[in-house]
């Protein structure tokens, strides 16, 4: 899968000397959901507007399809869809006039046909008339997402797209996602929704401080990052960790009846072997036992505070 975004050096400073952005660097595959994670300030927002070619970089370069970001705007911005966390709207108008004069802004002909389309799959079509100013938050988002896709975009940035939003409507939004990417669309999504990124992301990246921490297939991040935990419930409940069993990562909980046993998924042994052996030696007796794993929003957490 090649490159579709290609982002070399990338820096921004403000005016107020602020460094949303340190020497970014990110290839962005052809056909992928990629979902970048961060705090609140973590140079998201900054990163996906230069891209869109909404804010100048300081440094470095950004290239789509090929095309410089500032040299061939006009052609690299066509071919973007951009859903914005903020709900701006024109208020008086309707949703079929916003829609449809989004997709002339991109020097689109008129396909009253493909706003119908994006309108139905927004559950948009029944509002087709109404002015967004009757609309509740929820339809307004609802709104901001179709004209993003009104000018058929290769490429969708998403957000924060759900901040806020119903349930119904998040299901229908990723049911759209998936549907579009089946379709060859690139998708980039900013959430707080860390389960989100977890269950719809190829591959997930993690922003703190304007700096890329780490890009990785969802899979090989919770591979390589994550860690397991064996539960073991006991017969009888231990007032302490016996000094024998010190050399394992243990603690004790639930009022001394469960002991929690952390380790690492790549090393060439776990260690549980031998520890159900050194328990057997004191004299530990448990009754169950069963693994839980890290999760995204685990690793994200732990990642963050690495580089705070």
């Amino acid at each position: 899968m090649d490159a579709l975004i290609t982002i070399n050096n990338l820096s921004k400073v403000y005016d107020n000397g602020f460094h949303a952005l340190n020497n970014v660097n990110l290839e962005i595959k052809r056909g992928e959901i990629i979902a970048l994670l961060g705090p609140n300030g973590a140079g998201k927002t900054t990163l996906i507007s230069t891209i869109c070619g909404i804010v100048n970089p300081t440094a470095g370069s950004v290239s789509v399809d090929g095309y410089d970001i500032i040299k061939d705007y006009r052609k690299t911005r066509g071919m973007i869809g951009l859903v914005p966390q903020e709900l701006t709207t024109d208020a008086f108008e309707t949703v079929w006039a916003t829609v449809s004069f989004s997709r002339g802004l991109f020097g689109k002909s008129a396909n009253p046909a493909h706003i119908e389309r994006i309108l139905k799959e927004l559950s948009l079509w029944d509002k087709k008339d109404s002015k967004i100013v009757e609309l509740s938050g929820g339809m307004k988002r609802r709104v901001l997402i179709a004209k993003a896709l009104s000018h058929e975009p290769k490429i969708l940035f998403l957000d924060e797209p759900t901040a806020g939003v119903d349930v119904e409507l998040r299901k229908d939004m990723w049911a759209m996602v998936q549907r579009l990417k089946q379709s060859g669309v690139t998708i980039i999504l900013t959430t707080h929704y860390i389960h989100e990124a977890e269950e719809i992301a190829d591959r997930v990246g993690i922003i703190n401080n304007g700096a890329i921490i780490v890009v990785e297939e969802k899979a090989a991040l919770m591979q390589k990052l994550g860690k397991k935990q064996l539960i073991l419930e006991l017969v009888e409940p231990l007032g302490a960790i016996p000094d024998d069993l010190s050399s394992y990562d243990l603690t004790l909980s639930e009022e001394g009846f469960k002991i929690v046993y952390t380790y690492v998924t790549t090393g060439e042994r776990t260690g549980i072997t031998s520890l159900l052996g050194a328990l057997h030696d004191a004299g530990i007796r448990f009754r169950d036992l069963n693994t839980d794993q890290s999760s995204l929003e685990d690793i994200f957490v732990t990642l963050v505070k690495e580089t705070t």
